[in-house]
C-alpha cells in the first residue's frame, strides 16, 4: 500500500500556490511543511486531508531524484529488511533505517535511491 508520494519541482513558492489553490476544492490543504533546516537544505510541503499528508512537493531540481514513493511498512523490522533489500538488489542508500520525529514522534523510515534515481521508502507508524 503507499503511504504517500512526493515530487520535485522547479520553483517551491510558484508550485506551493499552484496545489494550494488546485487542491483546496478536493479538500485538500498543506498539513505539514518541512524547512530547510530539516531537509539538508530543501523545503517540502505536504498535501492532505485531516492531517495527514500524502502528497508532497520538494524544491530541488532534477538533483533530489523527480519522484519520492512511500510504501507501508507493517513493521520497523520491515523497514529494516527493505532497505537491506533494496541495496542488495543495487539501489543506492538515500537514508538509513530510523526514526524521523520532525515528521511525527513513531515515524520509522528508510530511504533508497533506484536504478534510475528516484527515491523509494519504506515507512512504519508505529510506536515499535
Amino acid at each position: 500500500m503507499l503511504d504517500h508520494v512526493g515530487v520535485t519541482v522547479s520553483d517551491f513558492a510558484r508550485s506551493l500556490g499552484f496545489y494550494r489553490q488546485a487542491l483546496a476544492p478536493l479538500g485538500i490543504e498543506v498539513a505539514m511543511e518541512v524547512d530547510p533546516s530539516l531537509t539538508g537544505g530543501t523545503s517540502h510541503a505536504g498535501f492532505g486531508a485531516h492531517g495527514k499528508p500524502f502528497f508532497w512537493i520538494g524544491d530541488g531540481g532534477p538533483a533530489q531524484g523527480g519522484v519520492h514513493v512511500a510504501f507501508l511498512a507493517p513493521s520497523r523490522a520491515a523497514v529494516d529488511a527493505f532497505h537491506q533489500a533494496a541495496l542488495a538488489a543495487g539501489g543506492r542508500d538515500n537514508g538509513a533505517p530510523g526514526l524521523r520525529p520532525h515528521y511525527h514522534p513513531h515515524y520509522y523510515g528508510a530511504f533508497a535511491r533506484d536504478p534510475d534515481g528516484h527515491n523509494i521508502e519504506a515507512v512504519c507508524h508505529h510506536p515499535e
